[in-house]
């Protein structure tokens, strides 16, 4: 089994500098909502900067997601605005989709007057553009963060409005050619640089810390044909081998019906608890969002990847193929898994200790444990200057 000693990780971005503690506090607006790998980075980035002596305030989007999520955090401020997504450029939804964004301009500028904000760091998606957008014809430091290797069109426009992008992957420079940009990985959320004690974690799932767990967990969108073949290929893995599966709320009977009889096998339809989930892992199985991707990094898990098909511009394939190709993980396409395909991984994996031991320490040479300094001490240095 896996010890949980994380060992040395190893940083790919270089380090920025800039004089810490900093001599002036400062208030920062942090767009960060829509989907928990926007929302969980740009917390990350918020109690960093509290931690340095800042003020800041946190825009995410009213879908119940954002809300169930950050309801973790109360010591952190939180406002709503509403996510836009933008439309193709022909179509005739634009109308309705500028008339909405000026309006979300308009409610944005006046959250930053009443914050007196100095700067706004987007962590991704639309519901970062309309308080970027009105930082930027107010006059502030405005900044993006894209934690994907094939970035969003939300970022890449989100983007011309900014003194500087902040990537988290060296593959996504080469989509902002025209603005000033710093690879400083993606933040994560303080408990992931903290693991529980296996035999604790394993305690809090009711399961044996002394045999196999496998992880399987499809993110916060399109997991539904994920979750099936995981399910399925349960029957086919080993008896000792156990598996905590994070099925999402609305697909968790399912995958219990599916997996009925399987001892051994757990199924949740939430987690808040992910770093005793990745402290009781063997193995991941996952969908390829770079959160996700972010936080197995930084735990020092072998995974099997599958991206989400649907996902804009097939961006989780990009992601995918970045621990693929360093061997930190194995890519697979859902239309090329089977049920039996997934057990045959899985227990090729966890039947092999030094491959998982390479693939582990593949996975720690991706990570970038302070990623959330080195985006509040890019924002200090651009504020004081």
């Amino acid at each position: 089994m896996r010890s949980n000693r994380r060992g040395d990780l190893t940083h790919r971005a270089a380090p920025i500098s800039t004089p810490h503690p900093v001599s002036k506090s400062y208030k920062i607006l942090i767009a960060c909502g829509g989907t928990g790998g926007h929302l969980f980075p740009g917390i990350a980035v918020a109690e960093t900067l509290v931690a340095r002596g800042h003020e800041v305030r946190l825009l995410i989007s009213r879908k119940k997601v954002d809300a169930e999520a950050s309801a973790k955090y109360g010591k952190l401020r939180f406002d709503t605005v509403p996510a836009i997504a933008k439309p193709p450029t022909l179509s005739p939804r634009m109308i309705p989709f500028l008339w909405k964004l000026w309006r979300s301009v308009r409610a944005c500028k006046r959250l930053i007057r009443d914050f007196g904000a100095d700067a706004v760091l987007g962590m991704g998606g639309f519901t970062s553009l309309p308080p970027v957008l009105a930082a930027h014809r107010m006059g502030l430091k405005t900044f993006i963060h894209d934690s994907n290797a094939l970035p969003g069109k939300a970022n890449r426009l989100t983007a011309r409005f900014c003194n500087r992008v902040f990537v988290g992957l060296d593959a996504a420079k080469t989509y902002f050619q025209n603005r000033e940009t710093a690879t400083t990985g993606t933040p994560a959320r303080p408990e992931i640089l903290n693991l529980p004690p296996r035999a604790e974690a394993a305690a809090r799932f009711n399961l044996d810390p002394a045999r196999p767990v496998i992880v399987v967990t499809g993110g916060s969108q399109g997991a539904r044909r994920l979750n099936e073949l995981s399910a399925q290929a349960a029957a086919a893995l080993p008896a000792e081998t156990q598996v905590l599966h994070i099925a999402g709320a609305l697909d968790r009977e399912r995958a219990e019906e599916i997996s009925k009889g399987r001892e051994g096998y757990r199924v949740l339809g939430f987690c808040d608890q992910m770093a005793s989930a990745y402290a009781v892992a063997d193995l991941v199985i996952a969908r390829a969002g770079a959160s996700s991707l972010t936080e197995i990094a930084l735990a020092g898990l072998p995974s099997v990847l599958v991206p989400y098909p649907y996902a804009a511009d097939d961006h989780q394939t990009h992601n995918a193929a970045v621990f693929d190709k360093a061997g930190a993980a194995v890519l697979v396409q859902e239309r090329d898994l089977t049920a039996s395909g997934l057990a045959d991984l899985a227990r090729g994996i966890l039947s092999d200790p030094q491959r998982r031991a390479r693939m582990a320490a593949a996975a720690r040479a991706l990570a970038v444990p302070d990623a959330a300094e080195r985006v509040c001490a890019a924002i200090e240095a651009a504020l004081a200057s």
